[in-house]
């Protein structure tokens, strides 16, 4: 986690709601004020028309990171690269900004100092996308941001897109969401439901207040993101990858591991925003609320609302299977946005491993 007098690196700071007026909580409660890190790229145009907001997933945080890989050939162009999920060098005359809340890399959450110095800790109270989405928008006010060009996000970043085109539909000019539905489902649940439960049960865990204590939760960190891991990814990758085959050097019937109980058991601390156990918590259990009310919003209630012209992206897999219904959504958006395939081997993940095709959908979204 990152906190005041480390390394800033290009993070931006934004001091919100603390003008008297505080921010009020879906789920009940509020904070009086909220500190927001986000970076931008880019030069701002006129009236800051070419303003592009890039949300990550779980395990992202404010800084882009890594090389470019193939700037968008256009003027508009969102990411930088063809990955949203590593924007790095902008192209012409777009300006990006990218930002998550309380994601504990420079953004109030749950190890931030609370009103009395001391760490929020176990008192951070309850976050949901549209909270998260709230504090987005008040942040586009800050920065005179009025109507997005473009938003785009994968996972739990599209989630936000969503509720950016649901709850702001006059400010936003196209989305593209990418490898989410419209309402969290009971096995997304489910899965997030025991990844909290691991952290929780972690004797370091002190009931969440761990940060003045000598340890941390880790173990139960990697516990939860080796479920997390093995849920992105398909049985048939980790076959072709893994197989039964022995990690190297081990011998499984000596104690030792095979390779894939190896991959699932060194993607815990290795996650940014996760690296964070109780920021780690605080966003899954938002992503377990996402479309808490699922039927009016997928089948035309909420969405209905929409303005953007919305692209999806969605995995087809490889080998081949069932397409999954997600909550088909986009019938339920007026005009007719398209959805575009993905094909990918990786699952869940395969919105940050296909990084040409990923490219391509953002590009032809914003062009």
């Amino acid at each position: 986690m990152w906190r005041p007098g480390d390394d800033p690196g290009d993070r931006r700071f934004a001091e919100l709601f603390g003008d008297g007026r505080g921010l009020d909580l879906e789920g009940g409660g509020g904070l009086g004020s909220v500190t927001v890190a986000y970076e931008t790229w880019g030069e701002p145009g006129p009236a800051r028309g070419n303003a592009v907001l890039v949300l990550h997933a779980l395990t992202g945080d404010p800084t882009p990171r890594g090389r470019p890989v193939r700037p968008i050939p256009h003027p508009v162009g969102g990411t930088g690269s063809s990955d949203p999920g590593r924007p790095s060098t902008p192209t012409v005359g777009s300006w990006s900004a990218r930002t998550c809340w309380a994601g504990c890399q420079g953004t109030t959450g749950p190890a931030s100092p609370a009103p009395d110095s001391a760490p929020y800790g176990s008192r951070f109270p309850l976050v949901t996308i549209r909270d998260q989405v709230a504090v987005e928008a008040a942040l586009a006010d800050h920065l005179g941001i009025d109507r997005w060009a473009g938003v785009v996000g994968g996972s739990m970043g599209g989630m936000r897109v969503l509720e950016w085109c649901v709850g702001h539909p006059d400010r936003v000019g196209r989305a593209v969401v990418l490898a989410v539905g419209a309402a969290a489902t009971s096995d997304q649940i489910a899965w997030c439901s025991l990844q909290v439960r691991a952290i929780r049960s972690d004797p370091a865990f002190a009931g969440g207040d761990y940060y003045a204590t000598s340890g941390r939760p880790v173990d139960g960190l990697a516990v939860a993101r080796g479920l997390g891991q093995v849920t992105y990814r398909t049985a048939d990758e980790l076959e072709v990858r893994f197989g039964r085959a022995a990690q190297a050097a081990e011998e499984p019937l000596k104690g030792g591991r095979y390779a894939v109980e190896s991959y699932s058991s060194t993607t815990g601390p290795s996650c940014p925003s996760g690296s964070d156990p109780n920021a780690y918590i605080v966003l899954s259990e938002a992503m377990n609320h996402h479309g808490r009310r699922p039927r009016p919003r997928w089948r035309g209630g909420a969405l209905a609302r929409v303005r953007a012209e919305v692209t999806r992206g969605r995995h087809r897999f490889r080998p081949p299977l069932p397409l999954p219904s997600k909550r088909s959504w986009p019938g339920c958006l007026p005009g007719d946005g398209p959805v575009r395939l993905i094909e990918s081997a990786s699952g869940h993940d395969g919105f940050l491993l296909e990084v040409d095709q990923v490219g391509d959908v953002v590009a032809a979204a914003l062009a």
